[in-house]
């Protein structure tokens, strides 16, 4: 089983995420911000991965530091449980609709963080959160993880709709590139034998 667990406290927050890659989507997420426990459970749902994450954070002030220490502690867990990446297909896409909403997300398990971010969402808030932070999680999972991340708005106005759309195509793109290729044989998917944070190819 490929899993990966974080402990991370800081001032500010104290985030403990458990990660199974090869799972079967079971999920239990407190982190004090129930909108992102609800994108969460979106992750762990369409992509297959069996998720635990608790999370105490200064929200009284706002929810920004939760939202990204959860995302930094997520993309740590992610990069342990891909280990070298070894056999994986690497590569992944979707395009998620959601009733008017429509959003593409391609990745890649490359070991370089880039974060290509093209959604646009009408709204400041969805009940009691910033939207703005949608971005800030995905920017914390990108850096923590060393994926390669494009995000595409493709349809859609309703703020509800488009960022689960989004959420729901990064949880079927992150399934399709972090499965195993039988073809692969084990071997690390890269022209270089290596993937990892710091290079690849």
């Amino acid at each position: 089983m490929r899993t990966g667990e974080i402990h991370r406290v800081t001032g500010e927050t104290d985030v403990s995420v458990r990660l199974g890659l090869d799972g079967s989507g079971r999920c239990q997420a407190s982190t004090g911000v129930a909108f992102l426990d609800h994108m969460l459970h979106q992750i762990s749902s369409h992509g297959l991965i069996d998720l635990e994450i608790t999370a105490r954070g200064d929200t009284h002030i706002d929810d920004h530091h939760t939202n990204e220490d959860v995302g930094i502690a997520f993309g740590q867990a992610l990069s342990k449980a891909l280990g070298d990446r070894r056999g994986i297909y690497r590569f992944g896409h979707f395009v998620a609709p959601l009733d008017e909403a429509l959003v593409q997300v391609v990745l890649d398990c490359s070991g370089r963080p880039h974060l290509s971010w093209g959604l646009t969402i009408p709204t400041q808030k969805i009940g009691t959160y910033d939207t703005e932070l949608v971005k800030e999680f995905f920017v914390a999972v990108v850096n923590n993880s060393g994926l390669t991340l494009h995000v595409r708005h493709l349809d859609g106005v309703n703020s509800h709709h488009i960022v689960e759309a989004c959420f729901k195509a990064f949880a079927r793109a992150l399934r399709m590139a972090t499965e195993i290729d039988p073809r692969r044989s084990g071997s690390v998917p890269s022209s270089k034998g290596v993937l990892e944070q710091a290079g690849g190819s």
